[in-house]
């Protein structure tokens, strides 16, 4: 058995069930071994497509996911999902094949680019050591919540690979770093000290004991419970959960969490976009951040302190350090209230805090729809029990908070990056991770057109998904960043594109909209039997910015 085919079957028998990419030659065979053992081959038809689907499923999974990719071009196609993923610590680990001669037209600095978009490098280096090099590069992926780019140089994928009658296998998980005995007071001291905490968790309080332990301490402490934008859902069904911090607020509950007095990030970087540039930290207010990875701790926000330990454990330590029952004598998972931020005025905002609560003008005329008007009649017609994907742009509050999710593993956001086109893959990747729910789409023109080849990824693999593209014909951030200074908008915008054709050329049953009443065939399509995917071409207005990147353009 050659290196390359080697390394594939010792990957899939050692759980990497699900590889994405475009196969050419220098990747054929490690792709090959790893359906051959029983890993799914997703084929895109874009490397940064495969990149982003492989992304999207290691985060609706936690399991170490492959991307597969040719020598050279293969690789630096893919480059923008691959950006997105490191800087989302998604496990990702990516097969380049490698030219290593720089006489080869196929020849980059591999390493190099891996170090420049923040995913470490790693690379087989003989025959004999391949197999444990590929299953050490994967173990740095899942443990480590890393994008791995595993550089398998082509002369040695094709040497003989040594036998081996050991079965392969990951090492053994490393223990979560319980928190120091000096933070941990400090933390302690906080809580007890505090009379209006909020909580907000992040992608690093995602998984079911951390969540689990986060709210059960917020039940002790009298506190209120936020996410950030990646974790939407994580508290869908709490009491005292205030959805969302930061550009996705509520007015209610930017308000709410303005008027905290401890904030503490629990996986959680609480950056610009978290708290709006730092306006939703009240004068005074204590700023905590709790993380497993030293260097994230006030990387992006001045805090009281930082706690250096696994979000659970962490967590959990404060639990036990308080003792005695939640707050206000209620026991664990009970509703606690009458104690620190849980009052009955409060109890009685959040139950009116929903962005369906707030008052707006209906935009909607000569030819378009408001999309806020599109997004919450879209909430009421879809199936509650879906999964969405969201591209980035002006669009992208719309759908966020208007279309709602039924946990934390019904929202995949792409957007640690902000690059616009990654929408429509992000969504394959978490339909794939989650075949159990509706998959919908969230796009604007700009990153629908920039993906349209995956459309045809979509209908190849059946996939019964609702593609939403709020379509302005435009660039929309750029129009309202730059049309108030009076420049010239012509290269941000464009003739208008009968999208709704494209999809249908690719195999979609498509719709067009410019009015509520036209949202009738979306009805029909989720009644029936959803044979095919559907796109909804909304013609949206576009005479004002969305109010988060209003926000965001102004700093607030």
């Amino acid at each position: 058995m050659i290196v390359a085919r080697a390394v594939g079957h010792a990957l899939a028998g050692a759980g990497v069930d699900h590889v994405f990419g475009v196969v050419g030659s220098g990747n054929f065979h490690v792709t090959d071994a790893l359906t051959q053992s029983g890993a799914r081959f997703v084929a895109a038809r874009h490397e940064c497509g495969a990149a982003t689907m492989a992304d999207a499923y290691a985060r609706m999974t936690g399991r170490v996911t492959a991307l597969t990719v040719h020598q050279g071009c293969g690789l630096t196609n893919a480059m923008t999902g691959i950006a997105e993923a490191a800087k989302s610590r998604s496990p990702l680990l990516v097969l380049a094949a490698e030219a290593m001669h720089p006489s080869s037209n196929f020849y980059v600095d591999q390493d190099a680019l891996a170090r420049a978009v923040g995913a470490v490098p790693a690379r087989i280096t003989s025959a004999e050591t391949a197999v444990d090099e590929a299953l050490a590069a994967a173990a740095t992926a899942l443990y480590e919540r890393r994008t791995v780019l595993l550089n398998l140089p082509l002369a040695i994928q094709a040497l003989d690979a040594p036998d081996r009658s050991d079965p392969p296998q990951l090492p053994a998980a490393p223990a979560p770093s319980p928190p120091s005995e000096a933070d941990l007071d400090r933390l302690v001291q906080a809580l007890t000290q505090a009379q209006r905490p909020v909580f907000v968790a992040g992608r690093g309080a995602r998984e079911p004991r951390a969540a689990a332990a986060v709210a059960d301490l917020a039940e002790r402490c009298g506190a209120l419970l936020a996410t950030s934008a990646v974790a939407k859902g994580l508290f869908h069904d709490h009491p005292w959960s205030l959805g969302v911090s930061g550009g996705f607020s509520s007015p209610t509950t930017a308000d709410l969490i303005r008027d905290a007095d401890l904030i503490i990030g629990w996986g959680c970087s609480l950056n610009m976009w978290t708290m709006r540039h730092g306006h939703l930290i009240a004068e005074g207010a204590t700023v905590v951040q709790v993380d497993d990875t030293g260097a994230a701790l006030g990387a992006q926000r001045e805090l009281a302190f930082g706690v250096l330990g696994d979000v659970a454990e962490t967590a959990l330590a404060a639990r036990t350090a308080l003792g005695g029952t939640a707050a206000g004598g209620a026991g664990a998972g009970e509703e606690a209230s009458g104690r620190g931020y849980r009052t009955e005025k409060v109890r009685q905002q959040i139950a009116t805090s929903g962005w369906r609560d707030v008052p707006y003008t209906d935009n909607s005329g000569e030819g378009l729809i408001d999309p806020r008007t599109l997004s919450r009649r879209l909430d009421e017609i879809l199936p509650a029990d879906r999964v969405m994907g969201v591209d980035s742009g002006n669009f992208m509050g719309y759908p966020s908070v208007y279309l709602s999710v039924p946990d934390e593993h019904g929202f995949c956001f792409t957007q640690a990056y902000q690059s616009v086109g990654l929408g429509l893959a992000t969504a394959i990747g978490a339909a794939l991770a989650r075949p159990d729910r509706l998959p919908v789409a969230a796009l604007g023109d700009g990153g629908c057109l920039m993906a349209a080849a995956e459309l045809d990824t979509v209908v190849r693999l059946g996939l019964p998904m609702v593609v939403i593209v709020y379509n302005d014909d435009a660039y929309g951030a750029e129009v309202h960043h730059f049309g108030p200074g009076g420049f010239a908008l012509d290269i941000v915008q464009f003739p208008p594109t009968d999208i709704a054709a494209i999809a249908r050329g690719h195999g979609f049953t498509a719709v067009t909209v410019t009015r509520e009443a036209d949202l009738a065939p979306v009805e029909e399509w989720v009644a029936g039997g959803r044979h095919t995917p559907l796109l909804i071409d909304a013609k949206v207005t576009r005479s004002e910015p969305a109010w988060w990147l209003e926000e965001a353009f102004r700093g607030h």
